[in-house]
C-alpha cells in the first residue's frame, strides 16, 4: 500500500512493484509505458535492464501503431511473441529496432481505466510458448500495476511520464562477500584478458593481461565506452555485438584487428548487472561460445545504433497518413531520438514558410516565424530552403554570426535546420532545437540529412492527403443532417464517424424527419464503400428516402421506393437501411429493414434486446422486392437504438455475440445524457481507437408522461 505522503511515495511504490514483477517473470529487459493524458500515444515511464539509449526509437509509440505494446492495450490482451521470426512477420517495424534473438510479451496495465502497458523481454534461450501460470502472473501484475497508479490518483499524483524514462538498477542476486584480493589473483592467473562492461557499455574493470592487449593503461579506460576510447573498435558491427549480448542475454563473440595487425576474439557473457569479457589473440584457445564469430572487415562506415533508429524511423515515416501524424511523429519519435527539445515544421505555400506544427516554443515565437518569406534572411530557414543544403549552428554565437536577430527569438541554444525537398521542390523545413550548446558531429549531420528526405516525402504526401480528405469530408458533411429536430415528447442525438484508415468518409447515413405535429419517421443506413462515390450515393439514398416520407408513405413502401431509385442510378454499390416511423399520438413503432443489423429497444423495467425485424434484401439488387414490416407499442420511457455495422463488426467474433453484447452495454449504460451514452456505446465496442468501418448511431427516447 502506498501511503498519502504524495507522488514521490507513489513512483517508489510503482517502481518497486514494475522491479519485482520483472524479476519474477524471469525477464531479462522490462518496460512500463503509460497512456499520454490525451489517450493517443504511449510513453515509455521506466525502464529496467538496459540503456534509455536503447530505448529511443520507442520512447513514444502511438495508440495505433503495428507494434505489440499498442496492440496489447488496444485489444486489452496479452501479445506473445515467441521468437525474432515471429516478430518480423507479425511486427515488422519492431523488428527492425530489435533485430536480436528474443521474446517478448506486452500486457495491458488495465484497472478502472486503461493506464498503459507492461513490456516484457526474455533470451530466445527460453521455451517458445508462454504457460497459463506465466499468463496469469503477468495479468495479476498488470493489474496491481494500475491499483498503485490509481492509489496515486486518489493522493493527486496523477500519473505524467517525464521527457525520459526512469532506468531501474537491474536485481541483484546478494553473493556473500569474499576474498577480493584471490578474487583478483585468479583473474590475473588465466590466459589472455579479462575485463567487464556495465549495461551502458562502460569499462568496470580491466585485467592487467588486458591492458596490454588493448594497449592503453586502465585508468585511461575505465569509464568509457569501448568504440570511443578505442578508435579501431569504432565499427558498427563491435557496437552491434554489445548490443545483441545486452538485449539477447545470449554469449557473443568477434574479432577485431588492433592496429596494425593483430586480431583479437572477443568473448562476451552477458547477464542482469553487465557483460563479462574474455579477450584472447584470434587463433588461441578460447573459452566455448554457441555465437559465431564475426568480423569487421566488411563493416560499414556508420554507427549500428544509429542505423537501427534510421530504419525504425523511416519505416514509421511510410506509414503516416496526414499532417498531424507527420508532426507528431517528428516530436515524438525523431526529436528524442536526436536529444531535441523543440520543433518547427513548416510547409512552403505560395511563396511563404507556413508554419504546421511546433512543440516546445513559445506561441508569440511562432508568431513572429509564421508566413515569412521563403527567401527570408531573418533565420536560416530560408537559405536552407533555397540551397538544399542543413545548416547546423552550436550555440547562440554560432548562430549570430550570420542572423543576428535569430538567436533571440526563441531563446534556444543549438539549432538544426533540415531541408525538405522533394524532386528537387522545396517541401518546407524542419527545425530541431536545444536547450543546451550542442555540437553536430557528422556522423549525426548525415543521419539527420538522410531523415529529412524521408519526412519531406511523407509531408509531401500528407498535404496530398489532407487536401483530397478535406474535399470528401466537405461533401459528406454537406450530405449529413447538420442538427437533428426537436420533436416533442423525445429525446434524439446522433454520431458519425469515419473509419480511422483512408479518406475519412463512408457511405453511412442517418435521418430524423418530423411528419406532422405527432409522428416522425427516424431513417440511418449504410452504403458501401469508403471513398467519395459512397458518399455521393448516400446523398442520393437520403434524400430518396425524405421525399417518400413526405409523401406521407408506409415504412415497407419507402424501402421500396429508395430502391427502386438506387436500381435506376446502377452505381454497383449496395446500401442497408432501416427504416422507424413513430405515431407519438397512436402510441406504435413501424420498421421496416433492408438488410439492415436490428435495432436494440430498451424498455424501462423490461430489460433490453435486439428487435426482431425481418429484414428484406439490400436496396439495389432486386427492383420487385419487398420489404417486410414489424410494429411494437410504443411504451413510456421506450428507448431505440439504430446503428451501422462498424459499431458491432470484428473480425473473429460472431455478428449476434455483437449485438447481444452491445444491447448489453446499453442496458448498463446511464440515460440522463444521450452523447455521453453514444461515447459509452463507441468506448465499449472498443472502436474508439482504430475503426476499419465507419459509424452512425441514432439513439431514440420516449419522455411523454403518461398518466
Amino acid at each position: 500500500m502506498t501511503s498519502a505522503g504524495g507522488g514521490g511515495t507513489d513512483a517508489e511504490a510503482r517502481d518497486a512493484a514494475f522491479a519485482e514483477t520483472v524479476r519474477r517473470a524471469g525477464a531479462s529487459i522490462g518496460a512500463l509505458y503509460l497512456l499520454t493524458p490525451d489517450g493517443q500515444q504511449l510513453s515509455l515511464d521506466v525502464l529496467c535492464g538496459a540503456p534509455a539509449d536503447f530505448a529511443l526509437p520507442w520512447t513514444r509509440i502511438p495508440v495505433g501503431a503495428p507494434a505489440p505494446v499498442a496492440d496489447a492495450l488496444r485489444g486489452d490482451r496479452v501479445v506473445w511473441v515467441a521468437s525474432q521470426e515471429e516478430m518480423a512477420r507479425s511486427y515488422p517495424r519492431t523488428a527492425m529496432a530489435l533485430p536480436y534473438p528474443l521474446a517478448l510479451a506486452a500486457a495491458p496495465v488495465t484497472g478502472v481505466r486503461r493506464w498503459g502497458t507492461l513490456l516484457l523481454m526474455w533470451p530466445a534461450t527460453r521455451p517458445p510458448y508462454m504457460t497459463q501460470r506465466e499468463r496469469g502472473h503477468i495479468t495479476a501484475s498488470c493489474g496491481r500495476l494500475a491499483r498503485l497508479i490509481e492509489e496515486g490518483v486518489d493522493h493527486g499524483a496523477f500519473p505524467v511520464p517525464g521527457d525520459r524514462p526512469r532506468v531501474l538498477a537491474p536485481h541483484r542476486v546478494r553473493r556473500p562477500a569474499g576474498p577480493e584480493m584471490a578474487a583478483a589473483d585468479f583473474v590475473e592467473r588465466l590466459p589472455g584478458g579479462s575485463c567487464a562492461l556495465d549495461l551502458e557499455g562502460n569499462f568496470t574493470y580491466l585485467s592487467a593481461g588486458a591492458c596490454e592487449l588493448l594497449g592503453r593503461d586502465a585508468g585511461e579506460l575505465l569509464g568509457t565506452l569501448p568504440w570511443q576510447s578505442l578508435r579501431w573498435l569504432d565499427e558498427p558491427v563491435y557496437e552491434d555485438r554489445y548490443r545483441a549480448a545486452v538485449i539477447s542475454r545470449e554469449p557473443v563473440v568477434f574479432t577485431a584487428c588492433r592496429p596494425p595487425d593483430q586480431w583479437l576474439d572477443f568473448h562476451l557473457y552477458p547477464d542482469a548487472s553487465g557483460i563479462s569479457v574474455r579477450i584472447v589473440p584470434s587463433g588461441g584457445q578460447g573459452p566455448p561460445s554457441p555465437a559465431s564469430p564475426q568480423s569487421s572487415r566488411t563493416a560499414p562506415a556508420t554507427r549500428a545504433g544509429r542505423l537501427y533508429q534510421l530504419m525504425h524511423l523511416a519505416a514509421a515515416l511510410t506509414e503516416v497518413v496526414g499532417v498531424q501524424d507527420v508532426i507528431d511523429l517528428v516530436a515524438d519519435q525523431i526529436m528524442p531520438a536526436f536529444g531535441a527539445q523543440s520543433l518547427v515544421l513548416s510547409a512552403a505555400d505560395a511563396g511563404r514558410l507556413r508554419i504546421t506544427g511546433y512543440r516546445g516554443y513559445d506561441p508569440e515565437a511562432i508568431e513572429r516565424l509564421d508566413g515569412l518569406p521563403l527567401d527570408t534572411m531573418f533565420t536560416p530557414a530560408g537559405r536552407v530552403l533555397r540551397s538544399g543544403i542543413p545548416a547546423f549552428f552550436a550555440d547562440p554565437e554560432d548562430m549570430r554570426r550570420s542572423y543576428p536577430e535569430a538567436s533571440g527569438i526563441s531563446g534556444k541554444q543549438a539549432w538544426a535546420f533540415l531541408p525538405l525537398i522533394v524532386s528537387g521542390r522545396p517541401v518546407g523545413c524542419c527545425i530541431l532545437s536545444y536547450d543546451e550548446p550542442r555540437a553536430f558531429p557528422a556522423e549525426d549531420r548525415a543521419v539527420l540529412t538522410s531523415l529529412a528526405g524521408l519526412i519531406a516525402q511523407a509531408l509531401d504526401r500528407a498535404r496530398l492527403y489532407d487536401t483530397k480528405r478535406d474535399l470528401a469530408h466537405g461533401l459528406q458533411q454537406a450530405l449529413l443532417p447538420r442538427t437533428l429536430p426537436e420533436v416533442t415528447g423525445l429525446r434524439v442525438a446522433a454520431r458519425y464517424l469515419p473509419a480511422t484508415r483512408g479518406m475519412d468518409i463512408g457511405g453511412d447515413f442517418y435521418d430524423l424527419i418530423p411528419i406532422g405535429d405527432s409522428a416522425v419517421a427516424a431513417v440511418i443506413g449504410d452504403v458501401q464503400g469508403h471513398d467519395a462515390a459512397a458518399a455521393a450515393l448516400m446523398g442520393q439514398v437520403r434524400t430518396a428516402v425524405h421525399a417518400h416520407v413526405t409523401l406521407g408513405t408506409t415504412a415497407d413502401q419507402v424501402l421500396a421506393g429508395t430502391n427502386r431509385l438506387v436500381i435506376d442510378l446502377g452505381p454497383d454499390l449496395f446500401t442497408s437501411c432501416l427504416y422507424a416511423h413513430l405515431d407519438l399520438a397512436g402510441r406504435r413503432v413501424t420498421l421496416a429493414s433492408a438488410g439492415h443489423p436490428p435495432p436494440i429497444v430498451r424498455l424501462p423495467g423490461r430489460g433490453t434486446r435486439p428487435l426482431d425485424v425481418p429484414p428484406g434484401p439490400l436496396l439495389g439488387i432486386d427492383p420487385d422486392a419487398a420489404f417486410p414490416v414489424t410494429e411494437i407499442p410504443l411504451t413510456p420511457g421506450l428507448m431505440l437504438l439504430l446503428y451501422t455495422d462498424g459499431l458491432i463488426e470484428r473480425p473473429g467474433t460472431d455478428l449476434e455475440d455483437s449485438i447481444t453484447a452491445l444491447a448489453h452495454h446499453l442496458a448498463q449504460a446511464g440515460t440522463r445524457d444521450l452523447e455521453a451514452l453514444i461515447d459509452t456505446l463507441v468506448g465499449k465496442a472498443g472502436t474508439s481507437w482504430q475503426r476499419t468501418d465507419d459509424i452512425a448511431v441514432l439513439v431514440l427516447h420516449e419522455t411523454t408522461p403518461h398518466p
